[in-house]
């Protein structure tokens, strides 16, 4: 498996992670079989959030590997926090019991990376930044991130959290792909110049902060999936043209699409497949070309002004 540097951080992580936000639907026998194929293929950094299965993700993943100082050397854990009922909640407090909670779930000691999720429109950086460093003090944290933060909301932690920020999880597919269609509209007087998310691309590149995508087969807001999607026909026709070129699977290109941008990006998967994650982490071996690459943009609906 191919890796890269997370973010400004030393850590080498896998191309492609592995999410475990729905194994709470699967047997013991099922995700570990999820497990082994993940670390078969070197993908070893498993992401999880203190809401998957409220909770039950990360019991259910500690129980089905066998969680001990051993294994747990053998991987990347990153799980998130700050969503709660009704709310989210950056506050010390939240993230400080959080945190305890996440680690008695997965049976361990630490974790490498946490990553604050979806913003708290009441967040207070001093509360935040209090907590990360007691967290890391503590041993409990290695490093930390955010997850669907613009630009400025992640300058406003700047300034009082003196950790890196090392990763942004964003929703990021084919079919969603805004961050990087509003770079071909400057200036432009149509819907496609709309800047949605602050040109969160360009500061994580400048910055030096991984993005994360999610969702990469989603489009819209949980609508469905792409591939092999009627919806799709002349962008299903065009994947599947350079699946078979690679001699992949439509799965595999999809990703690929993915890792080909020079941000270096680290898509997250959230199949419960073994045979499609094994196609997803193929995507690390497949380096598109130029043309293949602009061609899916474009057969997805995407037009060049």
């Amino acid at each position: 498996m191919r890796t890269i540097k997370l973010g400004t951080s030393a850590l080498d992580v896998p191309v492609v992670a592995v999410g475990m936000m729905r194994i709470n639907t699967m047997s013991k026998a099922e995700v570990q079989t999820l497990i082994g194929t993940a670390m078969d293929h070197g993908a070893n950094f498993f992401d999880h959030a203190d809401i998957y299965g409220k909770g039950a993700c990360e019991e259910i993943f500690a129980d089905a590997v066998g969680m001990d100082s051993s294994v747990r050397e053998t991987m990347i854990l990153q799980s998130k926090c700050g969503i709660r009922e009704g709310m989210f909640d950056f506050s010390k407090e939240h993230i400080l019991t959080s945190v305890d909670g996440i680690l008695k779930r997965l049976k361990t000691d630490y974790l490498d990376i946490l990553l604050l999720h979806r913003p708290d429109a009441l967040v207070e950086p001093e509360e935040v930044a209090a907590a990360f460093d007691q967290l890391e003090q503590d041993g409990k944290v290695r490093h930390f991130g955010v997850s669907n933060q613009h630009p400025r909301q992640i300058e406003l932690l700047k300034k009082s959290v003196r950790q890196p920020l090392v990763a942004n999880q964003l929703q990021l597919s084919i079919t969603n792909a805004t961050m990087i269609t509003q770079g071909f509209n400057v200036n432009m007087e149509n819907d496609e110049a709309v800047n949605r998310d602050g040109g969160v691309l360009d500061y994580c590149r400048l910055h030096d902060i991984t993005i994360q995508p999610w969702s990469p087969f989603q489009f819209g807001f949980f609508e469905g999936v792409f591939l092999d999607n009627p919806k799709f026909p002349e962008l299903n026709a065009k994947i599947d043209e350079i699946a078979a070129k690679y001699g992949v699977s439509n799965t595999t290109i999809a990703i690929a699409w993915i890792l080909r941008h020079p941000a270096k990006m680290q898509p997250v998967t959230g199949t419960t497949t073994p045979e499609r994650l094994a196609d997803c982490l193929k995507a690390a071996d497949v380096h598109l070309t130029r043309e293949e690459w602009y061609a899916i943009l474009l057969a997805a609906g995407n037009t060049l002004p």
